[in-house]
């Protein structure tokens, strides 16, 4: 049973938000499918499985964790779902973002819609992250979840945040289209909001699209001095390609060896992605200090 309340729409960030959401009873919360990873990601850190997610296997790709238990059901593409499957689960409560609001009225034959979002161009993303995750709370009844999430989140980054070589250059965070297009990201974007947080200077500080990045070429990261963090997954082929890619092999970080691979993390997340980006960053820096420090001294008594 869905219960709604009196709402009181306001806006946040160009996006339509409602201080009192429909209300889905907690009996019923096992009953929610959702086309957008960012949703389903932050319903399993408050310990709710959604019945069905969109492309469950690029979830696990470009996601990560949290993982998806197999119960999970399939439900179709995310801009493309299959009505038939969704209508056979049954479901109580749709979930979706702006992105796919061409879908409502179709989805809304299933079952009641929410939308939920988070990025929108020329802005930070932090706090809308905030205001979505309490509005996901209230929907399902348990607003104590979306604090605990939150209060863990900053006690993460605290952490994280000191655990940091002392002194980190400034850093590029780039995810490749393929071997000479990359998807670097600033202001307006999940990583940007997390460097920030931890005290680290993004060097990207050209423009960005709604999402928080600009599609370049690798020549526009030539004259860059700074650190190369690469998010996985690369596409099929480009490790191979960038071995025998002379632009690559020519940035000044690939020849310095100032290169961080880190493993997927979903790039138009929530909280769940901002602290698994967090640890992920501050362990790749750190290991990768250590691993400088014993070349550089292996160097010295080369030299000697």
């Amino acid at each position: 049973m869905v219960r709604y309340a009196l709402r009181t729409w306001f806006l946040v960030g160009g996006i339509l938000l409602s201080l009192a959401t429909p209300s889905i009873a907690q009996a019923e919360s096992s009953r929610i499918v959702t086309l957008d990873w960012t949703i389903a990601e932050t319903l399993l850190a408050f310990g709710i499985v959604p019945q069905g997610v969109t492309q469950i296997d690029a979830y696990h790709d470009w996601v990560g964790t949290p993982a998806l238990p197999a119960a999970v059901a399939e439900i179709g593409l995310r801009a493309q779902p299959n009505l038939e499957l969704l209508a056979s689960l049954d479901p109580a409560h749709i979930l979706i973002t702006p992105m796919f609001a061409a879908l409502e009225p179709r989805l809304s034959r299933v079952a009641s819609v929410t939308s939920i979002g988070i990025y929108a161009s020329g802005d930070t993303p932090w706090p809308r992250m905030l205001t979505a995750t309490r509005e996901l709370a209230r929907l399902i009844d348990r607003p104590e979840a979306a604090e605990r999430l939150i209060e863990t989140t900053n006690m993460h980054l605290t952490q994280l945040r000191q655990r940091l070589p002392e002194e980190t250059p400034p850093l590029l965070v780039v995810q490749f289209m393929d071997a000479r297009h990359v998807r670097v990201f600033g202001t307006g974007s999940l990583y940007h909001a997390v460097l920030t947080r931890l005290g680290l200077d993004n060097a990207w500080k050209a423009s960005t699209n709604h999402w928080g990045f600009s599609l370049v070429g690798l020549e526009a990261l030539a004259t860059l001095d700074a650190r190369l963090v690469v998010v996985e997954p690369l596409p099929v082929g480009v490790e191979n390609q960038l071995n025998e890619n002379g632009l690559w092999q020519h940035l000044g970080a690939v020849r310095q060896q100032r290169v961080t691979y880190l493993p997927p993390v979903w790039s138009f997340g929530a909280l769940p992605s901002a602290q698994r980006f967090a640890r992920l960053l501050v362990e790749g820096l750190t290991q990768d200090q250590r691993y400088s420090l014993k070349r550089d001294c292996r160097g010295t008594d080369a030299d000697a």
